[in-house]
This record gives C-alpha cells, sequence and structure tokens, in this order.
C-alpha cells in the first residue's frame, strides 16, 4: 500500500509540475531554474517541444546516475522525467489562467513547488541538476547548495541576457515562492506548537495537560542561575487549535509561569502522524 501511495504521489507530482510550467511560465515567457530553465530557453528560442528537450537532456545525467549508484537509484526519477516530459508536450495551448506576470511567477511558483515537494516525498526527483550535485559532492566535497546557486544563477543571467532583467526578476520572485513551498513539503504541514514551560506549579500544570488536552509532558530538570533554585521545566507538543487552551491551563494555574511557543513545522509518534 504504502508503494502505491509513494508512486501514486509521484505521478501526481509530475502531473502537476508539468502542468504549472506550461499554464504559468510558458504562457507569461518566464523561466525555472535548473535543466527547467534550460530546456525553457530552449524552446523559447527555438519553438523545440519543452518536454521533449527537457528529456533529452536528461538522458546523459539519467546514465551517469544509472552508472554511478544503480538502476534503482534512478528508476523513479526516471518515470518522474517522462511523466513530466510527457505531459507538458501533451498539453502544450492550454487556456491559461492569467498573462499578469507577477501572478503568473506566483502561482507558477506555487504549483511548481507542490509538484516537486510531492515527487520529493515520494523518494524521487524530476532529474536534472539534482544528479550532478550529488555526483559532484560526491566526488569534490562541494556543497549541493553552492552547486544549485551557481547553477540557477547561470540560468538566470542567461535568460537575462536574452528576454530582458524584468522577466528574470519575475523568474526571481517564482523561484523564492517555489522554494518555500518546497521546504513545507519538506517539513511538513501537520504543523504543531512546542511549548516550554517553567512555573511553581509543574505538576499541577503536568496534571492538566494530560488530563484536559490528552497529551504527554516531558519533565525536565532545570536549574536558574539567578535564583539558584532547582525547578521543573515542562515541555509539551500541542495542536495549534490546542494552544489557548494550554495557556489557559497554565494562566489558571500560576498567572507568573514563565512560557516560551516555537513553531513546529512536523510531528510524528503517538497523538500525531504515525508514518514516516
Amino acid at each position: 500500500m504504502n508503494t502505491l501511495v509513494s508512486y501514486a504521489g509521484l505521478a501526481a507530482g509530475s502531473v502537476i509540475f508539468a502542468l504549472s510550467l506550461n499554464l504559468f511560465f510558458v504562457a507569461n515567457g518566464l523561466a525555472e531554474g535548473g535543466l527547467t530553465g534550460v530546456a525553457l530557453i530552449v524552446h523559447y528560442l527555438a519553438g523545440l517541444p519543452t518536454g521533449l528537450i527537457l528529456a533529452a537532456l536528461n538522458v546523459p545525467l539519467l546514465l551517469l546516475g544509472w552508472l554511478r549508484w544503480g538502476f534503482s537509484f534512478i528508476f523513479k526519477t526516471l518515470l518522474s522525467v517522462v511523466i513530466v516530459a510527457g505531459t507538458v508536450d501533451l498539453t502544450q495551448g492550454l487556456g491559461v489562467p492569467t498573462h499578469d506576470l507577477l501572478l503568473g511567477a506566483l502561482y507558477g511558483g506555487a504549483f511548481s513547488g507542490l509538484g516537486i515537494g510531492l515527487v520529493l516525498r515520494s523518494g524521487a526527483t524530476t532529474g536534472g541538476i539534482d544528479v550532478v550535485a550529488r555526483f559532484f559532492h560526491e566526488l569534490y566535497g562541494i556543497s549541493l547548495g553552492k552547486i544549485y546557486f551557481t547553477f540557477d544563477s547561470a540560468v538566470l543571467t542567461l535568460f537575462a541576457l536574452f528576454f530582458g532583467l524584468e522577466k528574470a526578476l519575475y523568474t526571481l520572485v517564482a523561484l523564492f515562492v517555489f522554494s518555500r513551498v518546497v521546504d513545507r513539503m519538506i517539513e511538513g504541514v501537520n504543523g504543531a506548537k512546542a511549548v516550554i514551560i517553567i512555573s511553581r506549579a509543574a505538576a499541577a500544570i503536568t496534571q492538566d495537560i494530560i488530563s484536559k488536552l490528552d497529551r504527554g509532558v516531558t519533565v525536565l530538570r532545570g536549574y536558574g542561575a539567578y535564583t539558584g533554585r532547582e525547578r521543573d521545566v515542562l515541555y509539551v507538543v500541542v495542536g495549534r487549535q490546542q494552544l489557548l487552551r494550554l495557556k489557559k491551563i497554565v494562566q489558571d494555574q500560576d498567572p507568573h509561569a514563565f512560557v516560551i511557543v516555537n513553531d513546529v513545522h512536523e510531528v510524528l509518534g503517538e497523538g500525531f502522524r504515525r508514518t514516516f
């Protein structure tokens, strides 16, 4: 069942990414990062099908991945590349939602980020610079971030030279939105709040959290550098909708309690998601 869900996510993500290219990027003459950006530049200049260009650019890189890491490493990526390339060319010329450059950049970045996020969560990539980055990282120890940044900067510079700085700047907006959405997809969307509580009424607060919120509490031993006294420090993770109730519990038991609230992007385990 998990394998089926994984491949379904890969297929859905690849289709969403491909549609976002046609509906928002190509429709508004914008570019992308990585090999997709190169494919779009060639498409704009030569009029060749974007999907065909993307597939051709990926062939030598997929062969490199096969020779270095084995076919199992590149199988899902190969599948994603085929779906993206086929969907891009089959859906070329669809009616587009907007010709506004800013809206195209914002929605293009969001939907392409959603698509790539689904592909990555399924254990694959859409090929391209990912293979190159891993290769140079293992061979020469160059950081992945530097490789991505260098390649994307080169693609955007080339795009700006051919099609103008304005569209390159809108592409930067799309890439920023894309990166934020991908990060959120990878980190998880079932966010919660991590709360640290320092209080004289730690025991009473703990009992209320367990009985009223049905959440566990981790009790840590703390030492106040100023007071020189030991005190229990409570650490608890709650859903966003439970945060106000937790604050009320603390307020009722100890109005002078010291409370720290942090964002948590993803929680796995008892009471939250149970699968990895």
